[in-house]
């Protein structure tokens, strides 16, 4: 696999919209620079994705200078939302976990989003993502902490991979949902070059001068059967990973991983498989 390299990155300022694709970006402790840092949540606290609200897939979010975000959606004006100060925190359950967050200060932000989904829901910032939330303490070392991502600072998958994928779909029940995209796994980095499934065997993995720990593989959820383009629900992937991708009762695409080094990574960038 020696000429492997990083084909795409992908940055998801607002957990559940859609991502940007930068040549480049600044890899933190927790996951990719800007990538998943604000969240919504219903009335209960709970984080709100596409598994709830599939129209999110729709909306999409911009980095603005300072952090902020610039929101954007079907029949909604652009909102631009600053970084709120931290003057204090409100609970935020996202899955098993509870964490802080910062309430966006500009209530236009809640009023937005609430109007687009047609639900209670309010914008939070993660403030400091060093010390609110730890990685899963089962896949875990000491002191690693994530975003709002799902569970891990960055999700790797691969073409080849996504290739084999769409294969299985086309044998499949549903051939006529296939070929996916790769959008559906929402990964941060994508990666060229490889075989099919060889970053089932992986443990540490660089690309370009930053080094990752391979935590798990990567459980998929109906989000995966989302278009991202039209919010539609499908069957698949989830029909051929049930069938062919079932590894320790997760249906499984794609790797988690955590940073060991910081730097930049760079669209291009060799990736190499070091243990």
């Amino acid at each position: 696999m020696g000429n492997a390299l990083l084909q795409s990155i992908h940055v998801h300022p607002v957990k559940a919209f859609r991502g940007l694709a930068p040549r480049e970006a600044v890899v933190e402790p927790w996951g990719l620079a800007g990538d998943r840092r604000w969240a919504l949540i219903d009335d209960g606290g709970k984080v709100v994705t596409q598994r709830q609200q599939p129209r999110l897939a729709l909306a999409a979010a911009e980095l603005v200078p300072g952090g902020g975000v610039r929101l954007s959606a079907p029949g909604m004006d652009p909102l631009t939302v600053a970084v709120p100060r931290p003057v204090g925190t409100v609970p935020v359950e996202i899955f098993r976990d509870k964490v802080e967050g910062i309430l966006a200060e500009d209530m236009t932000a809640h009023a937005w989003c609430s109007h687009y989904l047609g639900a209670d829901v309010r914008l939070v910032h993660m403030d400091d993502p060093a010390t609110r939330r730890p990685v899963d303490p089962e896949y875990a070392r000491p002191g690693e902490t994530v975003s709002f991502a799902d569970g891990y600072p960055l999700l790797l998958t691969t073409a080849a991979s996504l290739d084999a994928l769409n294969s299985l779909i086309a044998q499949g029940v549903h051939p006529a949902e296939g070929p996916l995209p790769m959008n559906r796994f929402r990964p941060n980095v994508v990666v060229a070059g490889t075989a099919a499934w060889a970053e089932d065997g992986w443990s540490h993995v660089a690309v370009g001068e930053v080094t990752f720990r391979v935590a798990k593989m990567c459980g998929r959820c109906v989000v995966t059967t989302t278009d991202q383009g039209t919010a539609a629900r499908g069957k698949e992937p989830l029909a051929s990973l049930g069938r062919h991708r079932r590894i320790g009762g997760k249906l499984v695409f794609g790797q988690n991983l955590v940073p060991l080094s910081p730097g930049t990574i760079r669209v291009g960038d060799p990736v190499t498989v070091l243990e």
